[in-house]
């Protein structure tokens, strides 16, 4: 987002991303804290099915970009995080994600450490 974007949020309830063929591409900030993750990881394996569907078949969907923000006490506490940084890999620039740990100790490993903020 830049200064005076538009952004629309949504707390807790059901929600979901579907995408119809033809709508326009929508960029989305995802944002979770701890066991939060699941409802959006689920919407980021279906962006990355899309991602996938769409580069081998050309299909209709137009996508934008996804930013992950998750946040959790420390690197062990991240659920997924093997598989988010898998989705990273193998879309890159379509999907990213920044972790934040709030009460790490113990050393951080050499794979998340360009992905980590925070102590």
């Amino acid at each position: 987002c830049t200064l005076n974007s538009e952004v629309a949020l949504r707390v807790g309830g059901d929600f979901f991303f579907d995408p119809q063929p033809g709508d326009s591409p929508v960029n989305l900030v995802l944002i979770a804290g701890g066991v939060g993750i699941n409802p959006l990881f689920s919407i980021l394996l279906h962006i990355a099915d899309l991602h996938g569907y769409q580069e081998g078949k050309g299909n209709r969907h137009k996508l934008g970009t996804v930013k992950l923000y998750y946040s959790a006490k420390n690197t062990s506490q991240l659920l997924f995080k093997k598989n988010i940084l898998g989705l990273m890999k193998a879309f890159p620039g379509k999907i990213t994600c920044c972790f934040h740990v709030t009460q790490q100790r113990s050393q951080i490993c050499k794979e998340l450490q360009p992905h980590i903020t925070g102590k």
